[in-house]
C-alpha cells in the first residue's frame, strides 16, 4: 500500500501508561502504521521539563514506554521507533525555530498557562511546544495525530512554518495537518469524569493502568462514576460518567456508540459495567503478555531503537542541511 504521507508522534516517559494513552494514542498509532510512513518516539527530552519528577526512574520509564509501544501493536517492521534524545537534530532545530515565533504566542499556550498558575515552571516547559514543532517539522510530516488538548501546539508549529517560509520566500518547511480521533481522544477519570485521565492525578482509583491486575480493573470499573438514571445513553453534558465508559467500550470493543445504546437499551449499569470489564481485561491481558515477554530483552529493545534512529537521522540530517543552507548557516565551499 502506498503511504499517504509521513507522521511523527511521541509519548513522554514520565510514568506508567494507562488506558487514556492506549485509547487516545497507541490504538490510533496501530492503525496509522499501515497507511502512513510513521515515526513514533519516546520523547525523553520533553520529560526533562520536570527533572525532579523523572530523575530517579527516567531510564526505566524509557524502556517501559518502548515495550508498551510494541505490546500495544506497534510493529517495528512497519513503523520506526526512536528515542528523541539520540537524534540531536531535534534540539538543534528547536533552537532555530525559536527565532520564528513570538514570545506572546508561546505564552498563550494553554498547557503552559495552566502549569504556571499551579507552581513555578521551568523555561523548558515554556519552550515545550517549540521542541514539539521541531519534532514534527524535522521530518516534513503531512499529518500529526494529536489529542484535542495538543491541537493548539500544532497550530503554533504551523505559524512557525508560515513565518519561516514568508521570510525566506521559499518552502523550507511543510505545514502539517492534525489527525484527531472522533472517539476516545480524551478519556476521563473514572472517579471524576470532569477531568482527563492523567498519570499525574493523585487518585489512582480513577485510572486504569495498562499493567493493572484483573482485580484492579474489576474494582475501578465497578466503582466508576455514573448517575442515578440507570440508562445507557451517550450525553457528555448530562451523563459524563456513562458517556466516558461508553467511549472506552466503543474504542476497545470496536463498536459504534449508537450500537452500544441499542444493545443495552433495556439493561442496567451493572450489566454494562460487567461487559466492559471483560472487554477491557481481555485487551489488557494480551498487552501484558506481550509486554512481559520483551521488557527484559534489552538487546531486542535496543535493536528497535537503533533501527529507528538510523531512519530518523537519514531524514533529519537532510532537512537540517537544507534549512542551514536557506538561513545562511552553511559554509561556502
Amino acid at each position: 500500500m502506498e503511504s499517504k504521507g509521513r507522521i511523527f508522534s511521541g509519548v513522554k516517559p514520565t510514568g506508567k501508561l494507562h488506558l487514556g494513552h492506549y485509547i487516545g494514542i497507541l490504538l490510533n498509532w496501530e492503525k496509522l502504521q499501515y497507511e502512513y510512513d510513521c515515526i513514533f518516539s519516546v520523547v525523553d527530552l520533553h520529560a526533562l521539563t520536570d527533572p525532579v519528577k523523572v530523575k530517579d526512574n527516567l531510564q526505566e520509564n524509557i524502556y517501559h514506554v518502548l515495550a508498551m509501544f510494541i505490546a500495544c501493536g506497534i510493529d517495528p517492521l512497519k513503523a520506526h521507533i526512536m528515542l528523541q534524545s539520540e537524534n540531536s537534530d531535534h534540539a538543534f532545530l528547536s533552537w532555530i525555530l525559536q527565532n520564528y515565533i513570538g514570545y506572546g504566542q508561546v505564552k498563550r499556550m494553554t498547557q503552559f498557562k495552566d502549569q504556571y498558575q499551579k507552581h513555578n515552571v521551568t523555561n523548558g516547559l515554556f519552550n515545550y511546544p517549540i521542541l514539539m514543532a521541531a519534532d514534527i517539522l524535522l521530518y516534513d510530516c503531512a499529518y500529526v495525530p494529536v489529542g484535542i488538548d495538543q491541537k493548539q501546539h500544532l497550530e503554533l508549529a504551523r505559524d512557525m512554518v508560515d513565518r519561516f517560509n514568508s521570510i525566506y520566500g521559499q518552502q523550507g518547511f511543510k505545514s502539517p495537518s492534525p489527525l484527531i480521533n472522533k472517539v476516545g481522544s480524551k478519556v476521563k477519570l473514572l472517579s471524576d469524569p470532569s477531568k482527563k485521565m492523567s498519570k499525574s492525578d493523585n487518585n489512582e482509583k480513577g485510572i486504569i493502568f495498562l499493567l493493572d491486575k484483573k482485580e484492579d480493573v474489576i474494582s475501578k470499573i465497578s466503582r466508576a462514576v455514573t448517575d442515578g438514571e440507570n440508562k445507557i445513553k451517550y450525553d457528555e453534558a448530562n451523563k459524563p460518567g456513562v458517556s466516558n465508559l461508553m467511549q472506552i467500550y466503543s474504542s476497545i470493543g470496536e463498536i459504534e456508540i449508537s450500537e452500544i445504546e441499542k444493545k443495552y437499551e433495556n439493561l442496567s449499569y451493572q450489566d454494562f459495567k460487567k461487559d466492559l470489564i471483560d472487554i477491557v481485561w481481555n485487551r489488557l491481558d494480551k498487552i501484558q503478555n506481550k509486554y512481559y515477554s520483551i521488557i527484559d530483552d534489552k538487546e531486542y529493545l535496543n535493536s528497535v531503537l537503533d533501527s529507528g534512529l538510523e531512519y530518523s537521522l537519514f531524514l533529519s540530517n537532510k532537512k537540517v542541511e537544507e534549512i542551514k543552507k536557506i538561513i545562511g548557516l552553511k559554509r561556502l565551499n
